[in-house]
């Protein structure tokens, strides 16, 4: 399928009021040897639909198309067949770009930066007003807990912390799109739980995530609907209330009961079921819940650190409190105005403001430059050099002698 033919229609149940953001059709990518070969088929016919406010998890073993698909959704490689739109567009529409935030697998910033410098140049490639790159910065650096470590070199941070400056810098420009690859990777379990946090609260402006991870616990708290790739096909895609569902089992959750109470209720359940297929044991939280409360009463009791500090809102201009308004695409215009042609009047340099002449220097200058130039003075060489000179030359002549 060319890029200029309509997309059939869409297999999964779309709700006419959610916006389609991300439309895939028979997406096809193989890599080939140097001969044109195929060499690996790694994303195979795939199709799916990523609607506004949605957070969509891409999930699968390693080596089996996650990465090369967001890669093509970002316009970074060709599909060798299907169609992609993206915000109803190319992902290689120029103002589409403009509206991602991407966070890579790995960070790639530049080593010698701090952490408020590199803000401020992705902020810039994003031609954001200098008071405005001023503020979402310090809301962003606040954020990630690197508030406190501003002024550290990059090239410094751990891996989680550079984690943390990635995600802030994926954030800049207030992306529609949100595209995160392993954003927990290296992360302590207090800063998943604020990536978490984060997600959620995209998603409720209405931001759409596209979230990549090996991590499913972390998926199964934020995702409406993830796809599970293998082999570079779609093996499942759905809710994860459809997937993880188990019908054939039931559990019922109530406080602690008196004994007779016990022995009651379980009598009438053994007269429906084996005695052997009933279980009971007491509920247990999950380590992550159990870890972030032993921290939470550390830091209550006012326990210093001098890493990376957890606790801190989403940025106020990603929560949508006050949001300033969108800088001018500076950049677009530079791309889409058109050059007047060279010899169309309006390509004429403007002339430049003249100053009143002076008359008497003019004439001065001009008969200055009338005269003939005065001839280079000889130099004077007196009669004592003379004869110094003479008598030198004869010393040397009679030693070549």
């Amino acid at each position: 399928m060319t890029a200029t033919e309509p997309i059939p229609h869409s297999p999964l149940p779309t709700p006419h009021s959610a916006e389609v953001v991300i439309a895939v059709r028979g997406l096809t990518k193989v890599f080939k040897d140097f001969w044109g070969r195929a060499k690996a088929r790694a994303v195979d016919n795939v199709d799916f639909e990523v609607r506004r406010g949605e957070v969509f998890g891409l999930l699968g073993p390693n080596g089996s198309g996650k990465s090369t698909t967001v890669k093509m959704l970002l316009g970074l490689l060709y599909p060798t067949k299907g169609h992609i739109e993206v915000f109803g567009h190319s992902p290689r529409h120029v103002a589409t770009k403009s509206r991602i935030g991407y966070l890579p697998e790995e960070s790639y910033l530049y080593r010698y930066l701090n952490s408020h410098e590199t803000l401020d140049f992705f902020g810039n490639l994003f031609q954001l007003p200098g008071g405005e790159r001023e503020k979402r910065s310090e809301q962003l650096l606040e954020m990630v807990g690197l508030s406190q470590t501003r002024t550290r070199a990059v090239g410094e941070f751990s891996k989680g912390m550079q984690r943390r400056i990635g995600l802030a810098q994926a954030l800049i420009n207030d992306p529609d799109l949100v595209i995160l690859d392993e954003p927990t990777a290296g992360l302590d379990p207090i800063g998943c739980r604020e990536v978490k946090d984060l997600i959620l609260a995209l998603a409720q402006r209405g931001k759409t995530v596209i979230l990549s991870s090996h991590l499913l616990s972390d998926v199964e708290d934020v995702c409406d609907r993830v796809v599970i790739y293998y082999g570079g096909r779609i093996q499942a895609m759905g809710t994860l209330k459809e997937l993880l569902a188990t019908p054939d089992a039931v559990r019922i959750t109530t406080p602690v009961l008196p004994r007779e109470t016990m022995e009651r209720v379980l009598e009438l359940i053994r007269k429906d079921t084996a005695a052997d297929k009933v279980r009971i044991d007491n509920p247990t939280q999950n380590l992550e819940s159990y870890f972030l409360e032993i921290v939470h009463k550390a830091r209550q009791a006012a326990e210093a650190t001098s890493g990376a500090t957890s606790g801190h809102k989403v940025a106020a201009y990603l929560r949508g409190d006050g949001e300033a308004k969108p800088a001018a695409d500076k950049l677009l215009e530079r791309l889409t105005v058109t050059q007047p042609a060279s010899g169309s009047p309006s390509a004429t340099p403007a002339p430049m403001a003249s100053e009143p002449v002076d008359n008497k220097k003019l004439e001065a200058l001009t008969r200055a430059s009338e005269q003939p130039a005065p001839a280079p003075a000889e130099p004077k060489t007196s009669k004592a050099d003379l004869d110094k000179a003479n008598e030198k030359l004869s010393s040397l002549l009679g030693k070549l002698k």
